[in-house]
């Protein structure tokens, strides 16, 4: 998983400016979506969405766990995680990266269903001197506080390779949230400039945020490829399932595009969540395939335990892919939900109509998504009644998913 990684930002979605050889060549052996969603529009609600299964609403994380003043909260113990059950189903498990779900060691990933944990909790930190916004040493072994040279990006990519080696004979789970392309903007022969307790903003003192921007891009890349390397080398290509997305659309700033989609990180515009998503399964997903199924971050849980033959909450939200990566049967027609309630803000669809609120005081907005998915044209006086059932749709779900629901991060 990327961080912050735009729709139009690879080769392979368009963006030539970037050279992503290895994801682009991922793609290419794979299957490209090209109307995957992230849950949310900014990183932590999509990370609880992935581990659940559920909208991140049921968990009460709508918004950033941040470093300031959510550093006493995180994801229930009491979520069952995607984790949890592929580890109680065999498989050997495996962070490394982001987590953002919880600042104290009772929210780490290791009470989580993971069996290790290397990297950072917080949502963004140096990228040389770990060093979190707040100034906080931020890079842990499990659920200790343990200090580790290198790069994050490559930092990552080590500790992966090693997890693959020591687990080849056995069934894993591996999940890598990366750092890069989140700012603080440092490409990997840039210097870190964050020490303990700098109470100066993360933001950067690279004069060319541009070029480490680009750098970041492509190291990520790079570091992908390492993993699919090793994947090769221990003869485990063809019996691992890769996938690679990204949390929230880009922020369109030093060259992070959203291609053709309006908006960008943080907002419900489909530039805000519409994100690259590539799956590959050499000899079991056909390569080559582009799939304009309309998917979230909610439907890898109940589609990766059913390959596992893992159990399932039966509180899942999302849908089983199986049959549409497998064998490219369609998708179950059902409606799609984002909320930021605090902000008074949501989308919801259905088919190829979006209804859209940007702020508490602002218009409901409706867009015909198949003929415009750059949402230049407001539909919702032509279609009145179109509105109406969405809105009405929007507002049962609402509804039943925060009923109970206390409030972690608004």
């Amino acid at each position: 998983m990327a961080d912050d990684l735009g729709y139009g930002e690879l080769g392979c979605t368009g963006h030539a400016t970037f050279r992503t050889p290895v994801l682009d060549g991922l793609a290419a052996r794979g299957l490209r979506f090209i109307d995957y969603h992230s849950n949310g529009a900014v990183c932590s609600p999509t990370r609880a969405a992935l581990m659940t299964g559920r909208y991140q609403t049921r968990a009460g994380i709508e918004g950033v766990v941040t470093a300031k003043s959510h550093r006493d909260t995180g994801l229930a113990l009491e979520e069952s995680t995607l984790a949890e059950e592929l580890g109680a189903a065999g498989y050997a498990t495996a962070l490394y990266g982001k987590w953002h779900l919880g600042y104290s060691p009772d929210f780490n990933p290791v009470h989580q269903g993971f069996d290790e944990f290397r990297g950072f909790v917080s949502g963004n930190v140096d990228l040389f001197s770990h060093i979190d916004q707040v100034g906080m040493l931020d890079w842990w072994h499990d659920d200790t506080l343990r200090p580790e040279p290198g790069y994050v990006t490559e930092l990552i990519t080590d500790h992966a390779v090693r997890f693959v080696t020591e687990h080849a004979s056995e069934p894993f789970f591996l999940y890598l949230p990366h750092a890069a392309p989140h700012y603080p903007y440092q490409g990997p022969h840039d210097a870190g400039y964050r020490e303990v307790g700098d109470p100066k903003p993360v933001g950067g003192v690279v004069p060319d945020k541009a070029r480490a921007y680009r750098e970041m891009v492509e190291s990520l890349d790079a570091q992908v490829g390492r993993i699919l390397d090793t994947l090769d080398e221990l003869d485990l290509r063809d019996d691992t399932l890769v996938i690679f997305c990204s949390d929230n659309g880009g922020t369109g700033r030093h060259g992070s595009s959203n291609g053709p989609l309006r908006g960008k990180k943080g907002q419900f515009y489909e530039g805000g969540h519409r994100v690259p998503c590539i799956v590959s399964w050499p000899g079991r997903i056909a390569a080559g395939r582009v799939s304009d199924e309309p998917v979230m971050s909610i439907d890898f849980a109940p589609t990766l335990l059913r390959l596992a033959g893992a159990r399932e909450s039966s509180a899942t939200d999302g849908v089983d892919l199986r049959g549409h990566w497998l064998d490219g049967a369609p998708v179950v027609e059902r409606a799609l939900f984002w909320r930021r309630s605090s902000q008074g803000r949501y989308a919801v669809r259905r088919g190829g109509w979006k209804l859209h609120r940007s702020s508490k005081r602002a218009d409901l907005e409706l867009f015909d998504l198949r003929a415009d998915p750059g949402e230049t044209t407001d539909l919702a006086s032509a279609h009145p009644e179109r509105v109406s059932a969405l809105l009405a749709e929007y507002e049962a779900w609402e509804s039943e998913v925060t009923a109970g629901v206390q409030p972690r991060a608004k």
